[in-house]
């Protein structure tokens, strides 16, 4: 027989406030009841009550001001892949077989937008997305900014997919690659090799091929993910002694 745990009474108010929330009984933009109101109506005491609006803050769902109560947020794709962000990096920085997985997970997931992306994009967003490129090829010569307008020309790609989860999970996957990004792996000509690789891949968006950006995806991102892996840990220096038998 599994044993009944014991909660926290702020895990329980916690649990009471997010069922009326979903049930739309405070909407985005209303205030929840006061501190003393919700003591009195839960039958809890202060701490409890307080614990449980600042975990719906640590959430994102509401906003504390002080004086004034708690406010509900919108709540968004995007704010919530941020409310993990922190914990995923620390996660991949301490396993290199789950930053080799999320490489993985981020081939299939682009390419899919890749396919999408050609299937879906409107002149206008042509456009924009055309932009972005001349900006990546305008940084051709700037290490730091390339990186930066290539993950920029990526994160275009998943706007064009139209899908707010795609957008948000791509700016969270993007970002938690970026701190794996090292020059060590770097090669004569790489940024040269990319762009052309991107220009192919916009050129197969721009006439609607989705098979054709699936194609050029899937080998920029296999040669690309070389690029990726934990940082090289710096090497403690030798002893004078040892320099001079080395040398």
């Amino acid at each position: 027989m599994e044993r009944i745990s014991r909660r926290k009474l702020s895990h329980e108010v916690l649990d009471r406030l997010l069922a009326r929330i979903r049930a739309g009984e405070f909407p985005v933009g209303a205030w929840l009841p006061s501190e003393r109101d919700l003591m009195h109506g839960f039958g809890v005491g202060r701490p409890a009550v307080r614990e449980a609006l600042q975990s719906l803050e640590r959430m994102g769902l509401v906003a504390i001001v002080h004086g004034e109560g708690a406010r509900v947020l919108p709540l968004s794709a995007e704010k919530v892949i941020a409310q993990i962000s922190d914990a995923a990096m620390h996660l991949l920085s301490g396993s290199s077989d789950l930053l080799e997985h999320l490489k993985e997970a981020r081939l299939q997931f682009e390419v899919s937008m890749a396919r999408l992306a050609a299937e879906r994009a409107t002149p206008e967003q042509l456009v924009q997305l055309r932009a972005l490129l001349e900006q990546h090829k305008a940084s051709l010569d700037d290490p730091e900014r390339f990186l930066a307008t290539d993950l920029a020309f990526h994160r275009g790609i998943a706007a064009l997919s139209g899908n707010p989860i795609y957008m948000a999970v791509s700016q969270a996957v993007l970002e938690w690659l970026e701190q794996f990004h090292h020059e060590a792996v770097r090669a004569p000509g790489v940024e040269r090799t990319t762009l052309a690789e991107h220009v192919k891949l916009f050129d197969c968006i721009a006439t609607h091929d989705p098979d054709g950006a699936a194609e050029v995806l899937t080998a920029h991102l296999k040669r690309a993910n070389k690029h990726y892996g934990p940082k090289p840990q710096p090497q403690p220096p030798q002893p004078a002694a040892s320099r001079r038998r080395t040398a």
